[in-house]
């Protein structure tokens, strides 16, 4: 009988951990935690779950125009404000805007008409979306609990006019899942301009599991669709048989990191985004790719043209997006703000509305247009949910050429995803100054979206820090009268 005593007796999983890791240099535990966490792993957080009702949306593309868009010199006709023109505003001097002292009345600068069978009113300024209004459902008593343009941002996606709360992207993904593995659930199209006021945090996933923050990806032409795909030049021989061998290698060492750190969704969430990225290396440049779009197409979104073209292009891309399963789509109608050179960079016309706003109408009527055109003839408007909105809208006074923030009173707008075309709801004072009936806020909008994509926005909760918390916080209903 041996005197040495038998190393393995009565070992347990951890004690026999121990023993690999002093007799294999480590590398065996590596493997036996990689083994052990593959075991016990949970199920991916993103694979498809049941919604609370039948959903009539399964994607949703959301146009958000940062700066603050004119509702009165876009879809709110207000006939008054053109009677009063020129006249003051506030003729007891009592009122204070955000930046000003109110100016005399200012009609719209571009002439209102009905269209559609539903007569609603759009003005000239948008001529392609005025022959789409009978898809659409307009929200004109929206309102912001801020005027300034970070935490109107943050309330618009997340709810909230803190930063650090979950975006709607976020919590959609969370709900529901992902229709597709070769790319990201949550994608955002910034403008070619730059990131817009707030930064990434317009779309980050607060308290939620890192994996459902929104991934960029950029639209520009002369760019990768994601930076550092793709080994930088210099390094192409990197992309050989030895690089599927070390990505292997390196997924055994960040499983068996992970395993003993159940709890740091931040690892699982990089862990995944590896795992993501080197599927994005066939399907991202695929889904990018706009050469093999007929010239129809191209020429339907003006690709061609110098300041439209950006723009149709973010609009076919988040097409292509949910044709291949992505979940959400988020497409940015202007960058951060910033003094004007030619123009405003967004549509924060403070100085000279018809320069600005001038522009951007171009740009977003194009697009947008182009993209409730193409989705239908397609048939997939039915199943997708698109949402056109804007922190805050402007002032009915003039600020010189311009017009100030102005929180009382916006309009957005919904389309397809069992949206009731050619409707209206709420309306604002005679002025277009403050919403007056039926006042709606983002919590409106968001419930009225998570019920299209099959969500009960009260059951849809995360519980931190002692609180279980929601998109809608403790706020919000849906919107029946918009749905069909």
């Amino acid at each position: 009988m041996s005197t040495h005593p038998d190393p393995f007796s009565g070992l347990i999983a951890g004690s026999r951990r121990e023993f690999l890791k002093t007799a294999g240099g480590g590398l065996g535990a590596v493997a036996l935690g990689t083994l052990l966490h593959e075991a016990t792993a949970k199920a991916s957080p993103l694979e498809v779950k049941a919604t609370h009702h039948p959903a009539k949306a399964k994607a949703v593309i959301q146009i958000f125009c940062p700066g603050g868009l004119s509702h009165l010199d876009t879809w709110d006709y207000k006939p008054e404000l053109a009677e009063r023109q020129g006249k003051p505003f506030d003729p007891d001097g009592k009122l204070q805007f955000f930046a000003s002292k109110p100016g005399n009345c200012q009609g719209s600068y571009w002439p209102f008409q009905q269209h559609g069978g539903s007569g609603l009113w759009v003005s000239s300024l948008l001529p392609n979306l005025a022959k789409r209004v009978d898809d659409m459902a307009f929200i004109y008593s929206m309102q912001s609990k801020s005027a300034l343009h970070g935490p109107a941002m943050f309330m618009a996606n997340s709810g909230f006019i803190l930063p650090g709360f979950p975006s709607m992207g976020s919590w959609v993904t969370y709900g529901l899942g992902s229709e597709t593995a070769e790319l990201p659930a949550f994608v955002v199209l910034p403008d070619v301009r730059g990131l817009p006021p707030g930064g990434v945090i317009n779309w980050g996933a607060g308290f939620l599991p890192a994996v459902h923050q929104g991934t960029t990806i950029q639209s520009d032409a002369e760019k990768p669709p994601i930076s550092d795909l793709f080994p930088a030049p210099g390094y192409e021989h990197l992309r050989s048989g030895a690089e599927a061998a070390s990505r292997d290698f390196l997924q055994m060492l960040n499983r068996g990191h992970a395993a003993s750190r159940s709890t740091n969704t931040e690892l699982d969430a990089r862990i995944s985004a590896y795992e993501l990225a080197a599927r994005l290396q066939l399907s991202a440049p695929e889904a990018t790719d706009l050469s093999k779009e007929s010239d129809s197409t191209r020429e339907l979104y003006q690709l061609a043209h110098e300041d439209i073209g950006p723009f149709g292009r973010q609009c076919l891309l988040a097409r292509r997006l949910v044709e291949r399963g992505v979940r959400f789509v988020q497409i940015y109608c202007g960058a951060e703000n910033t003094t004007a050179k030619k123009i405003r960079p967004n549509w924060d016309s403070h100085e000279d509305l018809v320069r600005d706003h001038g522009y951007w109408g171009a740009v977003l009527d194009t697009g947008a247009a182009a993209l409730l055109t193409d989705l239908k003839q397609r048939g997939l408007l039915e199943s997708t949910l698109v949402i056109c909105t804007t922190e805050f809208g402007r002032q009915p006074a003039a600020q010189g050429k311009g017009r100030d923030h102005n929180p009382g009173a916006f309009t957005a707008w919904m389309a397809g995803g069992g949206i009731k075309g050619g409707t209206g709801y709420g309306t604002t004072d005679p002025l277009g100054s403050k919403a007056q009936d039926k006042p709606t806020y983002c919590y409106d909008l968001h419930a009225t979206a998570l019920h299209l994509l099959g969500i009960d926005h009260e059951k849809l909760s995360f519980y931190h820090n002692g609180i279980p918390r929601r998109l809608t916080d403790v706020h919000g209903k849906v919107i029946r009268e918009l749905i069909t």
